[in-house]
């Protein structure tokens, strides 16, 4: 089952739920973790899409949120693999399928208008220049905008939510005017926003936005969320997200 330099881990506080990783080709993050928390759901039965998945981290914790059919999407062989195995370890075949291709091409491959919630955990970085990565080509296309941009996200999300659908993403606070600006320009209407601070006192370093296909203007910001308290452990909230109550 394991390739490589890979390795099984426990996911989260999911006793019964292992995930393979390898820390040169993808380990989920606490990114795709807050991602998977934020995102609405629908509980009995729907459909979800989750572009770039990696290896399949977040469908395999929205699973614990929802009945409903999960499909993940990876453009890199590997990972895709990866998240296959996943699923299978995980024995959830029956609700979860991966896909493997490239996010812009998923209009046309999926269907227009199929999914009733969309989420992307989107590379962060538009550095083009292999000098200016410093990775291994599996982690440099993980994080930087190789195989396309933050529109091209945006713009694919729309194209596969259902109207009234939900497209929940994660990304960094500096590209907060560009999330919002894409989101109209593609009929995504934003409708909450949160943003996570490592600590007190520190600058928010990441953001969660949702929006709606085809939604009316009406926009909450939710309050902070902090990652580390003073004694450079996890805040009770952050706690209870990553171990406590689904």
């Amino acid at each position: 089952m394991l390739k490589d330099d890979e390795r099984l881990d426990y996911l989260l506080s999911e006793e019964d739920m292992r995930i393979i990783q390898s820390p040169t080709i993808f380990a989920f993050s606490l990114d795709a973790v807050l991602l998977s928390k934020f995102a609405y759901v629908p509980i009995k039965k729907g459909n979800i899409l989750d572009l770039c998945t990696g290896n399949g981290v977040i469908p395999l914790l929205l699973s614990r949120r929802s009945k409903a059919k999960i499909t993940g999407v990876e453009i890199q062989n590997r990972l895709h693999d990866m998240a296959m195995r996943n699923v299978e370890l995980n024995k959830l075949n029956e609700q979860i399928q991966m896909v493997k291709g490239d996010l812009r091409d998923m209009p046309e491959t999926l269907g227009h208008g199929t999914y009733d919630v969309v989420t992307c955990n989107p590379p962060y970085f538009q550095t083009q220049t292999k000098e200016g990565r410093n990775l291994n080509d599996y982690q440099a296309i993980a994080r930087h905008e190789i195989y396309g941009n933050l529109e091209d996200v945006v713009k694919s999300c729309s194209k596969l939510v259902r109207p009234g659908g939900k497209v929940t993403l994660v990304h960094r606070p500096g590209r907060l005017v560009d999330l919002i600006t894409y989101f109209r320009k593609y009929r995504l209407e934003p409708k909450r926003i949160q943003l996570v601070y490592p600590k007190f006192g520190r600058e928010a370093n990441t953001l969660l936005i949702e929006g709606t296909r085809d939604g009316k203007a009406d926009i909450r910001i939710l309050p902070p969320l902090y990652v580390y308290n003073e004694e450079n452990e996890y805040t009770e909230e952050l706690q209870e997200i990553l171990y406590g109550n689904r």
